[in-house]
Protein backbone atom coordinates (compact mmCIF):
# COMPACT_ATOMS: atom_id res chain seq x y z
CA UNK A 1 0.00 0.00 0.00
CA UNK A 2 1.39 3.43 -0.96
CA UNK A 3 2.32 5.73 1.88
CA UNK A 4 0.01 8.72 2.32
CA UNK A 5 2.34 11.66 1.97
CA UNK A 6 0.20 14.78 1.78
CA UNK A 7 -1.39 15.92 5.00
CA UNK A 8 -3.97 18.59 5.58
CA UNK A 9 -3.01 20.86 8.45
CA UNK A 10 -3.74 24.29 9.82
CA UNK A 11 -0.20 24.37 11.22
CA UNK A 12 2.78 25.91 9.45
CA UNK A 13 3.26 24.85 5.85
CA UNK A 14 7.02 24.99 6.56
CA UNK A 15 8.58 24.30 9.94
CA UNK A 16 12.37 24.13 9.77
CA UNK A 17 14.14 23.97 13.11
CA UNK A 18 17.83 24.42 13.95
CA UNK A 19 18.89 23.26 10.49
CA UNK A 20 22.55 22.93 9.64
CA UNK A 21 23.92 21.90 6.28
CA UNK A 22 27.58 21.07 5.71
CA UNK A 23 29.66 19.65 2.89
CA UNK A 24 33.13 18.19 2.99
CA UNK A 25 35.57 20.15 0.86
CA UNK A 26 39.24 19.15 0.73
CA UNK A 27 38.62 16.84 3.71
CA UNK A 28 37.28 19.72 5.78
CA UNK A 29 33.66 20.58 6.60
CA UNK A 30 32.20 23.61 4.83
CA UNK A 31 29.32 24.94 6.95
CA UNK A 32 26.72 26.34 4.54
CA UNK A 33 23.73 26.72 6.88
CA UNK A 34 24.08 27.39 10.61
CA UNK A 35 21.18 26.73 12.99
CA UNK A 36 18.55 28.04 10.58
CA UNK A 37 14.92 28.06 11.73
CA UNK A 38 11.97 29.15 9.59
CA UNK A 39 8.20 28.87 9.96
CA UNK A 40 5.87 29.81 7.12
CA UNK A 41 2.10 29.88 7.52
CA UNK A 42 -0.32 28.64 4.85
CA UNK A 43 -0.83 31.28 2.12
CA UNK A 44 2.01 33.44 3.54
CA UNK A 45 4.56 35.02 1.21
CA UNK A 46 8.11 35.05 2.55
CA UNK A 47 11.13 36.57 0.81
CA UNK A 48 14.74 35.63 1.55
CA UNK A 49 17.45 38.06 0.49
CA UNK A 50 21.21 38.07 0.91
CA UNK A 51 24.47 38.07 -1.05
CA UNK A 52 25.48 35.32 -3.45
CA UNK A 53 26.98 32.35 -1.62
CA UNK A 54 25.18 33.11 1.65
CA UNK A 55 23.16 29.87 1.58
CA UNK A 56 19.79 31.01 0.19
CA UNK A 57 19.54 28.43 -2.58
CA UNK A 58 20.86 25.69 -0.29
CA UNK A 59 17.99 26.41 2.09
CA UNK A 60 15.50 26.22 -0.76
CA UNK A 61 16.96 22.87 -1.82
CA UNK A 62 16.46 21.54 1.71
CA UNK A 63 12.87 22.80 1.80
CA UNK A 64 12.23 21.02 -1.51
CA UNK A 65 13.76 17.79 -0.23
CA UNK A 66 16.40 17.92 -2.95
CA UNK A 67 19.13 17.96 -0.28
CA UNK A 68 19.18 16.59 3.27
CA UNK A 69 19.89 18.63 6.37
CA UNK A 70 23.03 17.66 8.26
CA UNK A 71 21.27 18.28 11.59
CA UNK A 72 17.92 19.71 12.58
CA UNK A 73 14.49 19.00 11.14
CA UNK A 74 12.48 20.13 8.10
CA UNK A 75 8.72 19.63 8.04
CA UNK A 76 6.63 20.63 5.01
CA UNK A 77 2.83 20.44 5.05
CA UNK A 78 2.99 18.25 8.14
CA UNK A 79 5.45 15.72 6.70
CA UNK A 80 8.95 15.18 8.14
CA UNK A 81 11.17 15.21 5.04
CA UNK A 82 13.91 13.28 6.82
CA UNK A 83 11.52 10.33 7.26
CA UNK A 84 10.84 10.05 3.51
CA UNK A 85 13.03 8.05 1.11
CA UNK A 86 13.87 9.39 -2.36
CA UNK A 87 10.81 7.86 -4.04
CA UNK A 88 8.50 9.19 -1.34
CA UNK A 89 10.11 12.61 -1.62
CA UNK A 90 9.55 12.67 -5.38
CA UNK A 91 5.86 11.83 -4.92
CA UNK A 92 5.59 14.37 -2.12
CA UNK A 93 7.07 17.15 -4.27
CA UNK A 94 4.68 16.40 -7.12
CA UNK A 95 1.64 16.70 -4.84
CA UNK A 96 2.74 19.45 -2.49
CA UNK A 97 4.93 22.06 -4.17
CA UNK A 98 5.62 23.95 -7.33
CA UNK A 99 9.15 25.16 -8.06
CA UNK A 100 10.21 28.07 -10.27
CA UNK A 101 13.90 28.44 -11.04
CA UNK A 102 15.94 31.26 -12.53
CA UNK A 103 16.52 29.07 -15.59
CA UNK A 104 13.27 28.00 -17.18
CA UNK A 105 13.93 24.22 -17.46
CA UNK A 106 11.22 23.67 -20.07
CA UNK A 107 11.32 20.54 -22.25
CA UNK A 108 12.37 21.98 -25.63
CA UNK A 109 10.60 19.38 -27.76
CA UNK A 110 7.22 20.00 -26.10
CA UNK A 111 4.78 22.85 -26.66
CA UNK A 112 3.89 25.20 -23.83
CA UNK A 113 0.59 23.31 -23.48
CA UNK A 114 2.36 19.95 -23.22
CA UNK A 115 5.02 21.23 -20.80
CA UNK A 116 2.28 22.32 -18.38
CA UNK A 117 0.08 19.31 -19.07
CA UNK A 118 2.89 16.85 -18.38
CA UNK A 119 3.50 18.38 -14.95
CA UNK A 120 -0.20 18.10 -14.11
CA UNK A 121 -0.43 14.55 -15.42
CA UNK A 122 2.47 13.51 -13.18
CA UNK A 123 1.09 15.32 -10.12
CA UNK A 124 -2.50 14.11 -10.56
CA UNK A 125 -2.46 10.87 -12.59
CA UNK A 126 -6.14 10.22 -11.84
CA UNK A 127 -7.16 13.00 -14.23
CA UNK A 128 -8.37 12.17 -17.73
CA UNK A 129 -6.40 13.48 -20.69
CA UNK A 130 -9.18 15.92 -21.53
CA UNK A 131 -9.09 17.25 -17.96
CA UNK A 132 -5.31 17.62 -18.13
CA UNK A 133 -5.47 19.53 -21.40
CA UNK A 134 -8.29 21.76 -20.20
CA UNK A 135 -6.56 22.67 -16.95
CA UNK A 136 -3.18 23.18 -18.66
CA UNK A 137 -4.80 25.56 -21.14
CA UNK A 138 -6.52 27.42 -18.29
CA UNK A 139 -3.20 27.74 -16.42
CA UNK A 140 -1.50 29.21 -19.47
CA UNK A 141 -4.41 31.56 -20.08
CA UNK A 142 -4.09 32.73 -16.45
CA UNK A 143 -0.52 33.86 -17.15
CA UNK A 144 -1.45 35.55 -20.41
CA UNK A 145 -0.36 32.82 -22.81
CA UNK A 146 -3.70 31.53 -24.04
CA UNK A 147 -2.59 32.31 -27.59
CA UNK A 148 0.77 30.53 -27.21
CA UNK A 149 -0.40 27.01 -26.33
CA UNK A 150 1.18 25.36 -29.37
CA UNK A 151 4.47 27.26 -29.27
CA UNK A 152 7.65 25.44 -28.30
CA UNK A 153 10.12 27.16 -25.95
CA UNK A 154 12.39 28.23 -28.84
CA UNK A 155 9.50 30.31 -30.22
CA UNK A 156 8.89 32.08 -26.91
CA UNK A 157 10.70 35.02 -25.33
CA UNK A 158 12.45 34.66 -21.98
CA UNK A 159 9.53 36.26 -20.17
CA UNK A 160 7.06 33.97 -21.91
CA UNK A 161 9.14 30.92 -21.04
CA UNK A 162 9.18 31.94 -17.39
CA UNK A 163 5.41 32.40 -17.50
CA UNK A 164 5.12 28.85 -18.85
CA UNK A 165 7.33 27.77 -15.93
CA UNK A 166 5.01 29.58 -13.51
CA UNK A 167 1.91 27.97 -15.05
CA UNK A 168 3.61 24.58 -14.80
CA UNK A 169 4.44 25.16 -11.11
CA UNK A 170 0.92 26.30 -10.22
CA UNK A 171 -1.28 24.11 -12.44
CA UNK A 172 -1.82 21.44 -9.74
CA UNK A 173 -2.78 24.08 -7.12
CA UNK A 174 0.08 23.20 -4.74
CA UNK A 175 -0.02 24.51 -1.15
CA UNK A 176 3.61 25.68 -1.51
CA UNK A 177 5.55 27.51 -4.22
CA UNK A 178 9.35 27.76 -4.04
CA UNK A 179 10.85 30.40 -6.33
CA UNK A 180 14.62 30.80 -6.76
CA UNK A 181 15.47 34.14 -8.41
CA UNK A 182 12.53 33.82 -10.84
CA UNK A 183 13.33 37.17 -12.48
CA UNK A 184 17.11 36.71 -12.58
CA UNK A 185 17.24 36.11 -16.35
CA UNK A 186 14.63 38.74 -17.24
CA UNK A 187 14.77 42.47 -17.82
CA UNK A 188 13.18 44.69 -15.20
CA UNK A 189 9.89 45.27 -17.03
CA UNK A 190 9.38 41.63 -17.98
CA UNK A 191 10.39 40.51 -14.50
CA UNK A 192 7.79 42.80 -12.95
CA UNK A 193 5.08 41.21 -15.11
CA UNK A 194 6.13 37.70 -14.06
CA UNK A 195 6.22 38.67 -10.38
CA UNK A 196 2.79 40.29 -10.56
CA UNK A 197 1.42 37.08 -12.06
CA UNK A 198 3.15 34.92 -9.47
CA UNK A 199 1.83 36.92 -6.52
CA UNK A 200 -1.65 37.15 -8.04
CA UNK A 201 -1.88 33.39 -8.65
CA UNK A 202 -0.54 32.60 -5.19
CA UNK A 203 -3.08 34.89 -3.49
CA UNK A 204 -5.97 33.48 -5.52
CA UNK A 205 -5.01 29.86 -4.86
CA UNK A 206 -4.02 30.36 -1.22
CA UNK A 207 -0.51 29.13 -1.95
CA UNK A 208 2.37 29.88 0.42
CA UNK A 209 5.45 31.29 -1.32
CA UNK A 210 9.11 31.22 -0.38
CA UNK A 211 10.93 33.58 -2.72
CA UNK A 212 14.70 33.89 -3.09
CA UNK A 213 15.64 37.23 -4.58
CA UNK A 214 18.39 39.84 -4.83
CA UNK A 215 15.81 42.56 -5.54
CA UNK A 216 14.93 44.51 -2.37
CA UNK A 217 11.89 46.09 -4.04
CA UNK A 218 10.52 42.67 -4.88
CA UNK A 219 11.22 41.43 -1.35
CA UNK A 220 9.26 44.37 0.11
CA UNK A 221 6.10 42.96 -1.44
CA UNK A 222 6.28 39.84 0.73
CA UNK A 223 4.50 39.45 4.06
CA UNK A 224 7.83 38.88 5.79
CA UNK A 225 11.46 39.31 4.76
CA UNK A 226 14.47 37.34 5.98
CA UNK A 227 18.13 38.05 5.32
CA UNK A 228 20.68 35.27 4.91
CA UNK A 229 24.25 36.16 5.79
CA UNK A 230 27.05 33.57 5.88
CA UNK A 231 24.57 30.77 6.47
CA UNK A 232 22.59 32.50 9.23
CA UNK A 233 18.95 33.53 8.73
CA UNK A 234 17.45 36.58 10.49
CA UNK A 235 14.05 38.17 10.00
CA UNK A 236 14.42 41.75 8.79
CA UNK A 237 10.80 42.64 8.00
CA UNK A 238 10.21 46.39 8.16
CA UNK A 239 6.93 47.36 9.81
CA UNK A 240 4.50 48.81 7.27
Amino acid sequence: METVLVKTSTAAIIDARNVTYSLEVAWRPLHILKQVSLRVAPAEVVAIVGPSGSGKTSLLMLLAGLERATTGSVSVNGADLEALDEDDLARFRRKTMGIVFQSFHLIPSLTAHDNVGLALEIAQPQLSMSQVRERAAAALTAVGLGDRLDHRPSALSGGEQQRVGLARAMVANPPLLLADEPTGNLDQTTGAVVVDLMFDLARKQGTAVVLITHDPHLAERADRVFTMTAGELVETTVAR
